[in-house]
């Protein structure tokens, strides 16, 4: 079974930068797409990106282009959400999951517990 957990959360200014990492457990993220979200307090769960195993990026949140970028360690079996230029709406819990294909197919298995990223100054 896969297990994900992500850390680097944390309080930045609006501008500053934050990486956040999933770290896996019992499967080789290199056979999986790995996914970004986020929730909001109040509001739905939210795609962030996605990386595929052949390190294809799609974007769900178009607020996110431009700043965000994410990137894999397939050694470390990890992968990094790298933020940039933050602002105070990405203020949220951010999550890891897997998806169920190579490719970024929108169909999610594994979660992880989430860490909270608040942008405020």
């Amino acid at each position: 079974q896969v297990q994900l957990v992500e850390s680097g959360g944390g309080l930045v200014q609006p501008g500053g930068s934050l990486r956040l990492s999933c770290a896996a457990s019992g499967f080789p993220l290199a056979y999986r797409a790995i996914a970004w979200f986020r929730q909001a307090p109040g509001k739905e769960r939210e795609g962030v990106l996605c990386i595929s195993s052949s390190d294809g990026i799609t974007y769900y949140a178009d607020s996110v282009k431009g700043r965000f970028t994410i990137s894999r360690d397939n050694a470390k079996n990890t992968v990094y959400l790298q933020m940039k230029s933050l602002k105070p709406e990405d203020t949220a819990v951010y999550y890891c999951a897997t998806d169920l294909r190579y490719t970024c197919s929108g169909t999610f298995g594994s979660w992880g517990q989430g860490t909270q990223v608040t942008v405020s100054s």
